[in-house]
């Protein structure tokens, strides 16, 4: 079986990239060699774009993990799968401006797991908006203090940049992993750590921006109380 080849990981810059069919599936999944789209995970949507192939273009409606996680499988619909070939060269026009939305959020939801120092237990991300679900004992949260403080944050400038570790070195190293819902992804013998200079470092998997400025103003648009040491803190971009 071959392994698709994860280049967002690499750089999550690159809009368009060609690939070889390995294979298609039954529900309407096309599964190449290599990849820019990112496969639904972590609180993180899958990409949408375009896959082009002898002069057509072809939407990309979802982006997926396959049954053993080791392929990536872009959805396409059982017609349009079915015209594709094992080994022909395709070219994926990635969707950046939706991409580029979610590396903002991505990124500033490490920056408020930074501002709310607490066991995250859930997250989502939107294009344009998110939310990080923390394990608070207590209430009393600002909107308008939590919003300076990840603004604050943002206009340090800081660079975001990856790096990886071993599995073993993260067991040796527990208080990287903050979420408690989401395990970092394994299976590889190495983990991606995600640093954001001087302020975090973390495990993650996802996709983000080089500099913390790339993100914007956002604002803390709501805080509910999902239980009696769960509180639900949702962020959008204002620009």
């Amino acid at each position: 079986m071959t392994a698709t080849t994860l280049l967002f990981r690499d750089d999550a810059y690159a809009q368009t990239c060609q690939a070889n069919v390995v294979g298609v599936t039954p529900e309407g999944g096309v599964i190449l060699d290599r990849t820019i789209c990112y496969a639904q995970g972590g609180g993180q949507p899958g990409d949408v774009g375009i896959i082009r192939r002898d002069g057509e273009e072809i939407a990309i409606t979802n982006t997926v993990y396959g049954a053993d996680r080791s392929q990536v499988v872009h959805l396409v619909g059982p017609d349009a799968a079915a015209r594709f070939t094992p080994g022909e060269t395709v070219e994926i026009q990635l969707d950046w401006a939706r991409r580029f939305k979610r590396m903002r959020v991505h990124t500033a939801l490490h920056l408020l797991s930074v501002v709310l120092p607490y066991p995250v237990t859930g997250g989502a991300i939107a294009d344009g908006d998110g939310r990080l679900d923390f394990d608070i004992p207590d209430a009393g949260l600002d909107k308008a203090d939590l919003t300076d403080k990840l603004n604050a944050l943002i206009a340090r400038d800081a660079p975001v940049t990856e790096r990886w570790i071993t599995d073993e070195e993260l067991d040796a190293n527990p208080g990287l992993v903050k979420t408690m819902s989401v395990k970092p992804p394994r299976g590889s013998g190495r983990v991606r750590l995600v640093e954001i200079e001087g302020i975090d470092l973390q495990p993650c998997g996802g996709t983000h921006v080089r500099r913390t400025s790339e993100i914007g103003t956002v604002a803390i648009t709501d805080i509910e109380k999902k239980g009696k040491q769960n509180r639900r803190v949702r962020m959008s971009l204002v620009d």
